[in-house]
């Protein structure tokens, strides 16, 4: 009599894989079954590795979903190699005749996140939630000056414009790692100045809530691109 049979495919990932199982032998399929999970493992190893299931976020993707978010879930941490990783991509940010003026200072401690808070004025319920928090400076007279002198009018300009481009990069990075962020303007420099010990001759400029939003904010408007462009 002609044994009936199963066929029990399976597909994982890029692979296909197709057995044919006896019902009268469940010893050969409980082994089947342990070999399977084997290659399973190994196959899974080796996409991961070798990229095979390339799940790569484009930089449109990051762009359009990057959001000023204002609340975090401060139970879930940032590591220390985390933050390493996002402040050494701004370092790839242009400056002023690569001078590099942009100073970060992240702080991350239970302590210092409390030290700094008053500093936070109108911000200080949202950078309350967030578990890091990254003070943004520059070091004066050095973007667009030569020689000690100041290359045209904009002077220590430079400086601040220097800083938003590598906030630019740490922004973008940090939606490209899973985090949200909130660059805040309204604090006081002089009170970020003592709490960390900045030096008198850098410019506090922004503070950057850095975690994971537990919010999602709509897309705001933007204005028409003929409104702030023109192509003569």
């Amino acid at each position: 009599m002609k044994k009936k049979v199963n066929n029990i495919r399976f597909l994982p990932f890029c692979s296909r894989f197709v057995l044919t199982l006896s019902h009268n032998n469940q010893s050969t399929i409980t082994n089947m079954k342990k070999q399977l999970n084997k290659i399973i493992a190994g196959v899974s190893v080796a996409l991961a590795l070798y990229g095979c299931a390339n799940q790569t976020t484009s930089f449109d993707e990051i762009v359009a979903n990057r959001r000023s978010v204002r609340s975090y879930d401060k139970t879930q941490k940032v590591s220390e190699e985390q933050v390493r990783t996002l402040i050494a991509t701004t370092q790839e940010a242009p400056s002023w005749a690569n001078v590099q003026a942009t100073r970060y200072y992240v702080v991350m401690s239970e302590e210092k996140l409390n030290e700094v808070l008053p500093s936070m004025l109108a911000n200080q319920e949202k950078a309350s939630t967030a578990p890091v928090l990254i003070v943004t400076t520059y070091k004066q007279n050095q973007s667009g000056f030569f020689n000690g002198e100041a290359a045209n009018e904009a002077g220590n300009l430079w400086g601040a414009y220097d800083a938003g481009l590598s906030n630019a990069f740490l922004v973008l990075k940090a939606k490209e790692m899973g985090f949200d962020t909130l660059i805040m303007g309204l604090r006081d420099a002089d009170g970020l100045k003592k709490a960390l010990g900045i030096p008198s001759d850098e410019t506090v400029m922004t503070v950057v809530a850095l975690g994971y939003g537990n919010q999602v904010p709509k897309r705001p408007d933007r204005k028409p691109l003929d409104e702030i462009m023109k192509i003569k």
